[in-house]
């Protein structure tokens, strides 16, 4: 295993490489970067030449300098595995990273030999009535800031209404980027994606929902779902069963 930082694109990109065999490229979701993906690197290092690297913005990887939508990912990604030499690699994509790998299976497919997404983000659906009206009063409320009470009402908002504490997490011009990546709706482009797909979620998620995964199922013609019972960050709750599941995709049919 080998961890190093990498310099693309003016970036210092933290970086963590294991194993040997074909490549398996890992694009972690949106919060702890690569370490919440070590003990799946280490286990399916045992078959492949796994890579995981912090995203531009997290963990100890450089911020961007500037607002990044998702074709700026897309750019520097394509430049960061062109920096490392790996081509026919496996992707997986978890949530954020699951965006990622959905756009790039669609704009860079002769790249990529098998798709994996896990609780993969990407369908941005229409606020509800409720959650106008949340929003609005806590536009509202933001004159009283100064008030007890105003910043549990906030978070509350986030955390039930929204159910993501990310932007609220977010620093500086991540909280840009974040309003950036959560404004592009994926789901018209699934029907595209020609590579063969694992599909990943678990149905307990209350980040991306199941629905998602069904839909995805449905517009994605060479897919495959499997569903666990866990929640959304399935890397933690169901770890072992991931990576039979991850295994027994990839060697299907031969590979």
């Amino acid at each position: 295993m080998e961890e190093k930082f990498l310099q693309v694109n003016g970036l210092k990109i933290f970086t963590r490489i294991a194993g040997e065999g074909s490549p398996f490229l890992i694009l972690h979701g949106w919060g702890r970067g690569l370490i919440s993906w070590t003990h799946i690197q280490d286990e399916l290092s045992k078959h492949f030449k796994v890579v995981v690297f912090d995203l531009p913005g997290f963990g100890r990887s450089d911020v961007p300098k500037e607002v990044w939508n998702m074709d700026n990912y897309i750019q520097f990604i394509l430049d960061f595995i062109k920096k490392i030499n790996i081509n026919n690699f496996y992707l997986l994509g978890h949530s954020f990273g699951g965006s990622l790998a959905i756009k790039l299976s669609t704009q860079s497919p002769d790249k990529i030999r098998k798709l994996i997404l896990v609780d993969s983000a990407g369908r941005r659906t229409k606020k509800s009535f409720s959650k106008k009206v949340f929003s609005l009063i806590i536009s509202i409320f933001k004159i009283f800031s100064f008030l007890p009470g105003y910043k549990f009402l906030k978070k509350s908002f986030y955390r039930f209404i929204l159910k993501s504490l990310d932007y609220l997490r977010a620093e500086g011009v991540m909280k840009d980027i974040f309003k950036k990546v959560v404004a592009e709706d994926l789901s018209e482009v699934w029907g595209k994606i020609e590579l063969s797909t694992l599909i990943i979620w678990g149905k307990k998620d209350k980040i991306t929902p199941i629905e998602d995964a069904y839909l995805m199922e449905k517009e994605i013609k060479n897919s495959i779902l499997r569903v666990f019972d866990c929640g959304h960050r399935v890397n933690h709750e169901e770890p072992e069963l991931l990576v039979k599941t991850i295994l027994d995709f990839s060697c299907k049919n031969g590979n």
